[in-house]
């Protein structure tokens, strides 16, 4: 990837983004990035160990720890649900969303602030940050089909 392209340049926005966050919400909700996302993915649907690993694109026993430490913290249920094997359902508990929802605050008010300073339309950025998540998504969907088919 040629250094100045613009998939270099939104890869190194990323990272430093991911950076920002983490450090955002260890200062002022004392937790962590990675702890925020775990339990983000379960608000937005990850029901269970299985899908939040594929969510967060870890593997399951690393899944395992980090659903753990959330429980242990308070903001997670786990629970197993008979006859489903060692399947474990996820649920956020009152702190749990209270706590995803500060956090989400904190990081949308510091993004909105962010592109406001560097002179983007705010509308115009999410409506193509949002094209191109469509695109990325249609583009893996034969991959997906053909992985399935083998």
């Amino acid at each position: 990837m040629p250094e100045g392209a613009l998939s270099y340049e939104l890869h190194k926005l990323t990272a430093r983004l991911d950076r920002a966050a983490d450090g955002l919400l260890r200062e002022h909700a004392d937790v962590s990035y990675p702890r925020f996302l775990a339990l983000f993915a379960v608000r937005q649907g990850a029901e269970n160990q299985r899908a939040l690993a594929r969510w967060l694109r870890q593997s399951e026993p690393s899944t395992s720890r980090m659903v753990g430490v959330l429980a242990e913290a308070g903001w997670l249920e786990v629970s197993r649900t008979p006859g489903t094997g060692n399947r474990h359902q996820l649920k956020l508990t009152g702190a749990g969303s209270r706590l995803v929802a500060t956090c989400a605050e904190l990081l949308e008010n510091r993004f909105s602030e962010l592109v406001a300073q560097a002179g983007i339309h705010y509308d115009r950025y999410l409506e193509s940050t949002r094209r191109l998540l469509v695109q990325l998504d249609e583009n893996q969907q034969p991959a997906r089909s053909k992985r399935g088919n083998t």
